[in-house]
């Protein structure tokens, strides 16, 4: 049965959605709330409710960055776990930064990924649509399977928090490299 809720906001639709909260509110206001209403998104969208007996943190560095790899990134970028994926959260969180021209190769996700942009610019584009810009603040839904690949402008660096969902113990599918002039684009 057809959800109109969810069908309003892409959650079943076959491209990618930006999300950025509506609100009365100008300025430095904004860019304030913008970060918080992320991760107000991200906590609730990829925790499972109450199954868990305690509170689980993971401290800041307890995972080691590692450089992104030449067969999955262009250019410089940094890939910092955040969370395991587990039973009761089925995804992956990490956070990625792109260094000015860095972006991942084109990939899928056979469980979907949100991206949630925390600082600078950068580009999305799924396969056959236009390239599209994402600024910090902006929360992007990658639908299961779609073609696309993400990553910083060619003149400013981008950070996000990537929350990728797993299906049957895997979280990404990589393909091949985005060309510079499909980069261009």
């Amino acid at each position: 049965m057809k959800n109109d809720a969810d069908d309003a906001i892409g959650w079943r639709s076959q491209e990618l959605r930006l999300f950025e909260p509506e609100m009365p509110l100008i300025g430095k206001e904004r860019n304030v709330m913008r970060p918080l209403f992320a991760a107000a998104l991200v906590t609730m969208i990829s925790f499972t409710p109450a199954l868990a007996q305690t509170i689980e943190i993971t401290p800041n560095g307890s995972a080691p960055s590692a450089v992104g790899t030449p067969d999955q990134f262009t250019g410089q970028v940094v890939i910092t776990p955040l969370f395991p994926a587990t039973d009761d959260t089925r995804s992956t969180m990490g956070e990625v930064t792109f260094a000015p021209g860095s972006r991942t190769a084109w990939h899928t996700h056979p469980a979907g990924q949100l991206l949630i942009v925390t600082s600078g610019k950068g580009w999305v584009q799924q396969q056959g649509e236009a390239r599209r810009e994402i600024n910090s603040g902006d929360a992007v839904w990658i639908p299961a399977g779609v073609k696309h690949w993400h990553g910083a402008t060619d003149t400013t660096a981008m950070r996000h928090i990537a929350v990728s969902y797993m299906r049957d113990g895997k979280n990404v599918d990589w393909l091949e490299p985005v060309t510079d002039e499909q980069y261009r684009k």
